[in-house]
């Protein structure tokens, strides 16, 4: 019912929530956002993109929150509620290099902000930094739900972009395009450039589980 109340909030969200970046924002050499608040953690930033995504297998957003909703296409999914909403909530925040809140974010920030309120689990900052956390997933066929999935698309930073895996092929993050979106892993751009995952293991005293 929680998700059925969240899908008709959804559907009825207003247009102008739709945002776009500017090509000319984008492609600035000399950004001075700073993707960290502690001075001594402080980093100039770089684009997380040599070249705009190019979505040949679009997701539509509608029908995917319908499909979790119904708990029919995704199984397993409804016992996963949290994170979902999570990313539901932040669906259509537009994307902004070095933005951290909904007004704006990039993708590692996203990845950072869906782990923490939903499963309280602190992830580092940057792609680069939680892609050396966890456990590696190499196959994108060994895929799980909640996985941290990487994408090679920037010559400066390796790997330049992160998502969070739902199953079926479909991962939500923020894109330079569309925002806080679900895309598809059989699209080649990230067919191509995907360069494996990371299962984020929770440990506490009396038991290690995985996501």
């Amino acid at each position: 019912m929680l998700l059925l109340n969240i899908l008709v909030l959804f559907s009825c969200s207003s247009s102008a929530l739709r945002y776009k970046v500017e090509s000319n924002q984008v492609k600035k050499k000399n950004h001075k956002s700073v993707r960290f608040t502690s001075a001594d953690d402080s980093l100039i930033l770089k684009n997380e993109f040599d070249e705009p995504p190019i979505e040949d297998k679009p997701v539509n957003k509608r029908e995917f929150v319908a499909e979790v909703a119904k708990g029919n296409k995704f199984k397993g999914i409804p016992r996963r509620d949290k994170l979902l909403l999570t990313i539901i909530d932040y669906v259509n925040s537009p994307y902004k290099y070095g933005g951290t809140s909904k007004q704006g974010i990039d993708c590692s920030a996203f990845t950072q902000k869906v782990f923490e309120e939903s499963w309280n689990i602190k992830l580092p900052r940057t792609a680069k930094q939680q892609f050396a956390i966890g456990q590696p997933i190499e196959n994108i066929r060994n895929l799980k739900f909640g996985d941290l999935i990487f994408f090679n698309t920037t010559s400066r930073s390796f790997p330049g972009h992160v998502g969070i895996y739902l199953g079926s092929m479909l991962f939500a993050h923020s894109s330079l395009s569309r925002g806080v979106t679900i895309s598809s892993l059989e699209s080649s751009y990230y067919k191509r450039r995907f360069v494996g995952g990371r299962r984020i293991i929770e440990k506490s005293a009396t038991k290690k589980r995985t996501f």
